[in-house]
């Protein structure tokens, strides 16, 4: 039950907002392939009709849509619209895709930009290498909360400790939804890790086998508020050219960061 000092208890209509906001998060990090309503409600932690009440009010203002021939729902031209006026203000793509695009030349795997957004990363950019065996486990739009996949690790690592015990204390699920691994004793040690090495590893934690590299990139002030990462088959990320790859992302973060600091 809400506190009845929060927010939510005495703005009208603010807890509709914040589950039709859950919903879009959800629409937009399926992507291109859309999501079921089932799926939706499921994640959202809604009942079906709800959500489908919510999807068609957000459906009529343009900011999702609906594949009538599969059902299933997707991202809404008016969120286009929406971003590309957003881009100006807070879009870091156009500094940072060169740097991502020469570290997937330079280590032949694919590299991607993601951003913090509250607890989650967005990943923003995703260039691919030249190696014929990629991993797909991230894309554009896709979200992951901090500490799973390796972009994540590497920004949650560098926040302040206070920061990490709170982001610790609000999903206490992790171990549940995305296996033992991110037990909250087993991800501090990787935390700890990850802020020693000054990269993530991410050791096919999230599909089997699937392998990737995480480093932070710091705002002027020096918060970690993006990441650049590499993912890949894990054969391509072990012995030596783990340490390689390590190198050459954490060269191509510092560009970035640097690039950014003096925007």
């Amino acid at each position: 039950m809400d506190n009845a000092s929060s927010p939510r208890a005495t703005v009208p209509g603010t807890q509709a907002i914040a589950r039709a906001a859950h919903l879009l998060r959800l629409v937009t990090a399926a992507g291109t392939d859309g999501v079921a309503v089932v799926d939706l409600a499921r994640r959202a932690d809604l009942t079906r009709p709800t959500a489908h009440r919510l999807l068609s009010a957000l459906r009529q203002e343009g900011l999702v849509d609906r594949d009538e021939a599969t059902g299933r729902w997707l991202p809404g031209p008016e969120l286009y619209l929406m971003g590309t006026v957003a881009a100006s203000r807070f879009d870091v793509t156009a500094v940072a895709r060169d740097i991502v695009r020469s570290l997937a030349v330079r280590t032949e795997e694919s590299a991607f930009l993601s951003v913090r957004r509250g607890d989650e990363t967005v990943c923003l950019v995703r260039e691919d290498g030249s190696f014929p065996i990629r991993s797909f486990v991230l894309s554009e739009g896709v979200r992951f909360p901090l500490g799973v996949a390796s972009a994540g690790l590497a920004i949650l690592a560098f926040l302040p400790p206070d920061e990490v015990d709170a982001y610790l204390d609000r999903h206490a699920d992790l171990a549940e939804r995305w296996g033992a691994a991110h037990a909250p004793a087993r991800l501090r040690t990787r935390v700890a890790d990850t802020k020693a090495r000054g990269y993530a590893v991410n050791p096919g934690l999230i599909v089997e086998g699937s392998w990737g590299l995480g480093a932070a990139v710091f705002t002027r002030t020096g918060e970690p508020q993006w990441a650049l990462s590499l993912t890949g088959v894990e054969f391509r990320f072990s012995g030596e050219r783990l340490a390689e790859l390590g190198r050459t992302l954490l060269a191509h973060a510092h560009q970035l960061s640097t690039r950014i600091a003096g925007r």
